[in-house]
């Protein structure tokens, strides 16, 4: 940010509102307003309380529950809870066979997890462009990154909107390869009328506070094939065995196998008894999102300044966030202006993401030395992360929260074009 922007985003909002925004006069809100947040009510609350004075504490019964009604909800035969997002994508890979030396395809336009998770096995991350209507990995930039060594496409719904997954499940045919959707920002999507976490090898879900149900920290695994069920649930518990039939030998009821390499990647029971809770809401927190992303449309449509999301025809969203596009060359202000002068209105904007590949870790690991915006390798994605802004998009908002959003882009764009 430069310094004139960030002197007047300081002033505006530590003023409490006493000084003017930085689009002029006093900010639209007096308090600020987060791009997401949970939603945590008693009966939450008293779901927790009630194994908190129980017997179970970590993995135990109600994570088995959880697992069962995901798995329903989402139409997989099972369901594998797991610590986090993150340990999902591992260890859906794990899963899936990925190893020394392999490739996994993803797009870059994601949480760095998407592709970091192809690290954690010592395989290597290859980005495929993204489509530039959706947002999400082109199946035709896929073709072009094939080789002998990918052994995983990782398609990420980005910001809900699956992908387009038939034409990737046929490139995965073809060459024998598995599909592990990141479905982080997906749940309660559909695709050509069914439900994502049902549609491929495996399916991954984060339930983080600002995704559509959350247990504070976690994630989960659902997949139709037992072998890989078995393999999750190895990996999720150190490697260790102790079903019998699956045991090398038994020396006893007190005997157990370490067969691989696994991690400590379980849930608690306190975390399944709130995501048992949050479960029941997910049609309600889905339709209020949807709703408040009717009113952004409605009311984005006829500013000029900004595209509203697209949606293609096959996809039913579940509207993990709202980005809107800025059409700069209609605007007298760079986006990291309009970014700060909303910020400055108290609306809480944020950027969904930058590409994987620019970050320095990356530089070093894929050997780009400073990067150069010249030499980018997705050019769409690089297209795309210089016009996109995410506004607040969250259950708990009410209608005011909606307004004050509506009216500070309309405010802010005012500015940002002159006038």
């Amino acid at each position: 940010m430069d310094k004139l922007s960030a002197s007047k985003l300081s002033a505006a909002q530590s003023s409490k509102g006493e000084l003017s925004a930085i689009a002029g006069g006093r900010p639209v809100r007096d308090t600020f307003l987060p791009y997401a947040r949970q939603w945590i009510e008693e009966d939450d609350i008293a779901a927790v309380s009630k194994v908190l004075q129980g017997d179970w504490l970590t993995t135990g019964p109600t994570v088995g529950e959880l697992e069962k009604e995901f798995a329903t909800r989402v139409g997989a035969s099972f369901a594998v809870a797991v610590s986090s997002g993150t340990a999902a994508l591992h260890a859906a890979c794990f899963a899936a066979g990925v190893g020394r030396g392999d490739e996994v395809i993803t797009s870059p336009l994601t949480f760095v997890a998407s592709a970091n998770c192809a690290l954690f096995l010592s395989a290597n991350p290859v980005f495929a462009d993204i489509d530039p209507k959706t947002y999400n990995i082109s199946p035709e930039e896929i073709k072009k990154k094939v080789t002998s060594q990918t052994r995983v496409i990782i398609p990420v719904h980005f910001t809900g909107q699956p992908c387009d997954l038939d034409p990737i499940h046929k490139i995965a045919r073809r060459h024998n390869l598995k599909v592990i959707e990141d479905a982080a920002h997906a749940l309660g999507a559909a695709y050509k009328g069914r439900s994502v976490g049902g549609l491929s090898d495996l399916t991954i879900f984060s339930f983080h506070p600002v995704k559509h149900i959350t247990t504070g920290e976690g994630g989960m695994v659902t997949t139709s094939n037992k072998e890989l069920y078995q393999r999750l649930l190895l990996f999720r518990n150190h490697g260790i065995v102790r079903e019998r039939e699956l045991m090398m030998k038994d020396q006893g009821p007190w005997y157990y196998e370490v067969q691989d390499l696994g991690y400590n990647y379980r849930l608690t029971d306190i975390q399944a008894a709130l995501g048992i809770s949050q479960l029941k809401k997910l049609n309600f927190f889905l339709a209020r999102r949807r709703q408040i992303v009717a009113i952004y449309n409605e009311a984005f449509a006829n500013l000029p300044e900004v595209e509203v999301p697209y949606q293609a025809p096959y996809a039913d969203s579940s509207w993990h966030l709202y980005i809107l596009t800025l059409r700069l060359d209609r605007l007298q202000k760079s986006r990291r202006e309009i970014f700060a002068a909303l910020r400055a209105e108290n609306i809480g904007v944020h950027v969904h993401y930058l590409p994987v590949y620019r970050h320095p870790f990356y530089h070093r690991l894929l050997g780009l030395g400073n990067f150069n915006p010249k030499n980018f390798f997705c050019p769409n994605a690089e297209e795309v992360y210089q016009k996109i802004i995410t506004l607040p998009l969250f259950p708990a908002m009410t209608d005011q929260d909606v307004a004050d959003v509506i009216t500070a882009v309309y405010k802010v764009i005012s500015w940002a074009r002159g006038s």
